[in-house]
């Protein structure tokens, strides 16, 4: 890490918008700190809690997820399982990290040298269409919603479905104001760009795009068009560019289209994350992916600060939630390559900072005031 940017991170801690640990730790070892400790190095996961120090990681908002195959109850009873490994793990570790609910939680979070630990539910699946719940879930610390997975739900399309809607429903515009009305975060990543529009119509705090990258550099449902980029400067959101290969270069998203054709002839879905994600590393070995390097990611991120504004620009991985991804980018300790590569292509200190939390922290509490 270069001095410039170690001392950029010491003022300005990366605050990364999704991470699939949770999951992975149900995966693995069914929440088992003793058999996977992130108190040191792991090798079976992007994260860990040395390489979050080494990347310069002060907040985090963790993901929730649970597979849009599960329905109903069942998904519920999955998101709450989920949650609680979060808080067990902040628990576990209450001297590297500690549970935020708030800005100011976070800027708490930080004087004392720990990473503030944040939670999204990903996908409206998670609520079975109850506001109850989605109240709950707020309670419980869930800072965000993201209002689909990859396929739809009653009440707003998906990016990776098909369309329904047009956008939300009465029913969908309702969860909008309620979360609006409550201080939860409006994540439109994996939404259509129907729901987008929509979405940006109806609510009256900033929305986030969790893990989203610029359709405009690699054409695919899961990033977001330019004229959205561009409403995010009226509506003061955010759009966190993930780095995950298949949304951010053309050609592995090329690759993954041939690999979720070979997928459909097996009778497997590319949105049945379950099934599609083993499947891939199969199919990989005899169909090897094409190169991605950091500066793939550099292109979005300009991107986006291009059309969207240096405010309205950030950061989310999605470690732990993909198999694969970029070279200079291959677990959480990768931010300061990054920074420092935008370094290189004439970035301010203050530009970088805004990237790294600086919008976030602001998005945060914007919503903050609307919830009063």
């Amino acid at each position: 890490m270069t001095p410039r940017i170690a001392r950029l991170l010491e003022g300005a801690p990366v605050w990364d918008g999704h991470n699939d640990l949770p999951w992975e730790l149900r995966q693995q070892v069914a929440y088992d700190f003793d058999a996977l400790d992130i108190a040191g190095p792991v090798a079976s996961t992007h994260t860990d809690l040395p390489r979050l120090r080494a990347g310069g990681v002060g907040a985090q908002f963790w993901s929730v997820f649970v597979p849009a195959t599960l329905a109903g109850g069942a998904a519920v009873t999955a998101t709450l399982e989920q949650v609680d490994a979060v808080h067990r793990m902040v628990t576990r570790y209450p001297d590297r990290l500690t549970l935020a609910r708030t800005a100011d939680d976070v800027e708490a979070a930080w004087a004392s040298g720990r990473v503030a630990s944040l939670m999204g539910a990903e996908g409206g699946h998670s609520i079975d269409s109850s506001l109850g719940v989605l109240r709950m879930l707020h309670a419980l610390g869930v800072g965000y919603l993201t209002l689909t997975h990859n396929d739809n739900v009653p009440w707003a399309d998906s990016g990776t479905d098909e369309e329904v809607l047009g956008g939300l429903s009465p029913f969908g515009e309702d969860v909008v104001r309620e979360m609006n009305r409550i201080g939860m975060l409006v994540d439109l990543s994996h939404t259509s760009a129907g729901t987008m529009r929509h979405a940006l119509r109806v609510t009256s705090a900033p929305v986030i795009f969790s893990h989203s990258s610029a359709r405009a550099v690699c054409d695919v449902p899961r990033n977001v068009p330019d004229d959205v980029l561009a409403a995010l400067g009226a509506n003061g959101g955010i759009c966190m560019v993930t780095f995950v290969p298949q949304f951010v270069s053309p050609a592995v998203a090329q690759w993954k289209a041939e690999g979720a054709a070979a997928a459909a002839a097996e009778g497997i879905r590319d949105t049945d994350y379950l099934a599609f994600t083993p499947f891939l590393e199969r199919w990989r070995v005899a169909h090897p992916m094409p190169r991605v390097t950091l500066d793939d990611v550099v292109a979005h991120v300009e991107h986006v600060r291009e059309v969207a504004g240096a405010d309205h620009v950030g950061l989310g991985g999605d470690y732990d939630g993909t198999s694969f991804l970029p070279e200079g980018l291959e677990d959480v300790s990768g931010y300061p390559r990054l920074l420092a590569a935008l370094a290189d292509r004439g970035w301010s200190d203050a530009d970088l900072a805004r990237l790294t939390s600086g919008n976030m922290l602001r998005v945060l509490r914007a919503a903050e005031d609307v919830a009063g």
